[in-house]
């Protein structure tokens, strides 16, 4: 058996075509367009690329990019200052803060005085204790494009049993809730968890975002079994994941490469994210 090959790629751009329809829907029942707010601090190349594909994808869906740019040496007030400012702005849908930040800067002070309904990449607190309690609210991104592949794949969630490996507030636990949200029963694995291997391998569907690179073998997957890999790394051989692809595709039914699996996914859920937002700042109903 080789497992399928689950392209990301391809179902973001169902994704991002879903979303520039629901930007045209929006105007055309008296909305305005939504804002996105971008705001990056410093000159870190990679973030750098990271913001400027985000707002090639944020005007491609017929959004308006609203990027704002501080200098690197920005203090914690003037930062927090034009956060403030972009909350109270009634054009601004959404608020990314390009994250990470120089050093000198708090950015959980910063995520802090994003609103809720703002908040488009799922990462203040309110938004976390939204989804901890199963209430509305806008989901962190790359958890939300996990849950976006499985579905595309009518992966079968209701009684599944999960197993996510890593327990980061970005990914591992947020994609945790979703899927005990969907009613599966699910473990989470981290750096403690004691024969690793042996607890992957009761998966049906297995999440991996440890950020180490091969953690993953054929000997921790379920014969049959969903996996998805979040990690990203760059080696000699170029760009991989967190499981040893080549392996594990000899095992598995389906399977994210990397890349073009999670990643491409990241960007088109901030973009729904955004969209609804808008959506529910200007009350209308998509």
């Amino acid at each position: 058996m080789v497992a399928g090959t689950m392209d990301g790629a391809a179902i973001a751009r169902g994704v991002r075509e879903q979303v520039a329809g629901d930007v045209a829907r929006l105007v055309a029942a008296g909305g305005t367009a939504p804002g996105l707010a971008t705001v990056l601090v410093g000159e870190d190349p990679a973030s750098e690329v990271y913001v400027r594909n985000k707002r090639r994808s944020c005007a491609a869906a017929g959004m308006v990019d609203l990027h704002r740019h501080l200098p690197g040496d920005v203090t914690q007030a003037d930062a927090a200052a034009l956060v403030d400012e972009l909350a109270a702005d009634p054009a601004v849908s959404g608020i990314l803060l390009q994250l990470p930040l120089p050093d000198h800067l708090d950015p959980g002070e910063l995520l802090a005085r994003i609103p809720v309904g703002k908040d488009v990449d799922g990462l203040t607190v309110g938004n976390a204790g939204l989804l901890a309690q199963g209430l509305p609210g806008l989901r962190p991104c790359t958890p939300a494009g996990v849950l976006e592949i499985l579905d595309h794949h009518e992966v079968p969630l209701a009684g599944a049993e999960a197993v996510v490996v890593g327990r980061s507030v970005l990914v591992g636990r947020p994609v945790a809730q979703l899927l005990l949200e969907r009613n599966a029963t699910v473990t989470i694995c981290h750096s403690r968890t004691r024969h690793l291997a042996e607890v992957c391998r009761r998966a049906d569907v297995l999440v991996v975002a440890a950020g180490i690179p091969g953690l993953i073998g054929p000997e921790a997957v379920r014969p049959g079994a969903v996996v998805v890999d979040v990690g990203i790394h760059r080696g000699p051989q170029g760009l991989h994941g967190d499981v040893r692809f080549d392996a594990v595709q000899d095992v598995a039914r389906l399977l994210t490469p990397v890349p073009g699996g999670v990643g491409p996914m990241t960007i088109a859920m901030l973009l729904a994210n955004t969209v609804t937002a808008a959506a529910r700042q200007q009350g209308i109903a998509l």
